[in-house]
C-alpha cells in the first residue's frame, strides 16, 4: 500500500500544473493567430471582376440585344455562354462581363469610347485567362501584347466554339492558323501527318521558351511520334534509317534533312 501511494504521489508531482497548462494553451493560441495573420497579409490573391467604366451602371444583356442582335442571337451557342448563371444571379453579367457596364454606352447611342472593346486590348481576356498572360510573356509568342493581333483574331467569343478545332467541331486548327500561315497550310502532295492532328501537336500557340513556339526543343519534338523500338545498342534507327550521327546536328528540320516540315510537293521524306 505504501508503494502504491508513493507511485500516485510521483505521478501527481510529474504532471504539469493547471497554471502551466493554461500558459501553454495561451502561447499556442498566440502562435496560431500570428500564423493566420501572416497568411492573410503575405498571400497575393487575384480578384476576377468585370471591367469598369466611369459613371456607368449595369443594364443587362437584353439592353445590348436591342442594337447588337446580330451578335447576341447566336450567343447561346458560344462557349462563353456556359459561364452565364440563370435567373437573378445573372442580372449584372453577360455581355457586360467583358465589355463593362453599358448604361453610358446605351444612353449615348453607342459612342465607341463608352464601352470596352476587348479587341483593342487583351487585358479583358486576361481577367479570366491568367495563364495566357504568362504565356504571351515568354520569349517566343504571338504578338498579342504588342497589339499586332488580338485574341479575337483566333477565337470567336460570341458564337460556337471559342477554339475553332475544339470539341466536336468539324473544323480543324488549320482553319484558324492557316488564315495567316498560308505557306504552312498547303495543300501539299506529301502532307506531314502531324498537320492532320493540328498545329498544337508541335506548337505552344500562345507562347514558348523555344524558337518557332515549339513545345520541345531540338529533335525531341519530332521523336514524340517518329520513334521506334531500338534493337542495336549504341545506334538509333528511325524509319528504317540509321540516325545515330544525324540527331546531334540539330532539329530534324534545321539540320537540313527534313526542311519541308509541314509538307512537300516532291517527296514523302519532306526534304524539300
Amino acid at each position: 500500500m505504501k508503494s502504491e501511494a508513493n507511485s500516485v504521489q510521483s505521478e501527481k508531482s510529474s504532471a504539469p500544473s493547471k497554471a502551466a497548462r493554461t500558459k501553454r494553451i495561451a502561447v499556442l493560441c498566440s502562435l496560431l493567430a500570428a500564423t493566420a495573420l501572416v497568411s492573410c497579409v503575405s498571400i497575393t490573391r487575384t480578384v476576377v471582376a468585370p471591367p469598369s467604366i466611369p459613371g456607368a451602371t449595369y443594364v443587362g444583356s437584353d439592353t445590348c440585344s436591342q442594337c447588337h442582335e446580330n451578335v447576341t442571337k447566336g450567343f447561346h451557342t458560344a462557349t462563353h455562354a456556359r459561364l452565364k448563371a440563370p435567373g437573378a444571379n445573372a442580372a449584372d453579367v453577360g455581355c457586360e462581363s467583358c465589355h463593362g457596364p453599358g448604361s453610358v454606352h446605351s444612353e449615348s447611342g453607342g459612342a465607341h469610347h463608352t464601352i470596352v472593346n476587348p479587341r483593342k486590348s487583351p487585358e479583358t481576356c486576361f481577367q479570366c485567362h491568367l495563364d495566357k498572360r504568362g504565356e504571351f510573356n515568354l520569349p517566343h509568342h504571338h504578338p498579342v501584347l504588342e497589339g499586332k493581333i488580338s485574341c479575337g483574331d483566333c477565337h470567336d467569343p460570341h458564337k460556337g466554339q471559342a477554339v475553332l478545332g475544339g470539341g466536336t467541331a468539324m473544323a480543324t486548327e488549320f482553319d484558324t492558323c492557316g488564315r495567316c500561315h498560308t505557306a504552312q497550310r498547303g495543300p501539299f502532295v506529301f502532307e506531314h501527318e502531324a498537320v492532320r492532328e493540328g498545329c498544337t501537336t508541335c506548337h505552344a500557340i500562345h507562347g514558348s521558351v523555344n524558337p518557332r513556339m515549339l513545345k520541345e526543343r531540338s529533335s525531341v519534338v519530332c521523336l514524340k511520334c517518329h520513334f521506334q523500338q531500338q534493337t542495336t545498342a549504341g545506334r538509333i534507327v528511325i524509319g528504317g534509317s540509321d540516325h545515330t550521327t544525324r540527331l546531334p546536328r540539330g532539329t530534324c528540320f534545321s539540320a537540313g534533312c527534313h526542311e519541308a516540315v509541314h509538307g512537300s510537293q516532291i517527296g514523302s521524306s519532306l526534304r524539300f
